[in-house]
């Protein structure tokens, strides 16, 4: 068979990555030194990989994180008091896979929504659907997928997703409705899917945060006692680094 008509069927059965390797492997004079098992194990190799990437990148694309991060660029030398342990085994994923829930506090700018957001990127490149919510953005979601007929998808997409990120929890109180919306959601998870939380309330004030004592220890309940805690101490990553000569904002 001519090269050109093997490219352009490896392309209709979307092998984009092997047909880029093989026409890099026409390129190169020294491939023929290689075997052709080792040849057509370079060309399945890129295209796994080419395949990984793409997902990667879907995944991340679809948990419409607030902000690129990385787990390679988490400072741990910032005086934060990070527990390292804990965020290598967090980064791990086993949390995920056994079904756990993670609690990330701190004060306002210390780096929470930079933390979860790289534990997010993490996941997804371990193959994990994560989606990330702003309580309040949450809440107006839900308001509109009632309004036009979607609320049935939402709620299907909110239980199953194997991450739900839920930031600036505790910003506001939570009226009845929102606690019944999020009991809801909450109900259906537990034990099965992991949830992520992040405050600049200690986990000790939640409770008075909602105006319904009795679904707060529900859903509390659902969210704490299978729950790992990572506390992050120190004084506004942002304000430390508007301060610094040269350096701009950062949620870091």
């Amino acid at each position: 068979m001519l090269t050109q008509p093997t490219i352009d069927i490896l392309r209709k059965l979307r092998l984009q990555g092997l047909a880029d390797a093989y026409l890099r492997q026409l390129q190169d004079p020294k491939i023929n030194e290689l075997t052709f098992e080792e040849r057509f194990g370079l060309l399945v190799d890129h295209q796994w990989t080419e395949r990984k990437n793409r997902q990667v990148t879907k995944l991340l694309r679809d948990a419409r994180l607030k902000i690129q991060a990385s787990p390679e660029d988490i400072d741990y030398e910032a005086p934060r008091q990070l527990d390292r342990s804990l965020i290598r085994q967090l980064l791990t994923g086993g949390w995920l896979t056994s079904h756990h829930n993670l609690l990330v506090t701190g004060r306002t700018g210390a780096g929470k929504t930079f933390m979860v957001c790289a534990l997010a990127t993490a996941a997804c490149r371990q193959g994990f659907q994560v989606r990330y919510y702003r309580m309040s953005r949450l809440f107006q979601d839900i308001l509109l997928a009632k309004g036009d007929g979607t609320y049935g998808k939402l709620a299907n997409h909110l239980t199953k997703v194997d991450l739900l990120i839920l930031d600036d929890w505790g910003l506001a109180p939570l009226g009845t409705a929102e606690s019944r919306e999020l009991l809801d959601i909450l109900d259906d998870r537990v034990s099965l899917h992991a949830t992520c939380l992040a405050s600049q309330l200690p986990i000790t004030l939640w409770h008075q945060h909602f105006a319904d004592p009795t679904l707060a220890d529900a859903i509390l309940d659902r969210l704490i006692h299978r729950a790992y805690r990572l506390d992050i101490q120190g004084d506004s990553m942002r304000k430390m680094l508007a301060s610094l000569p040269g350096t701009g904002k950062s949620d870091m």
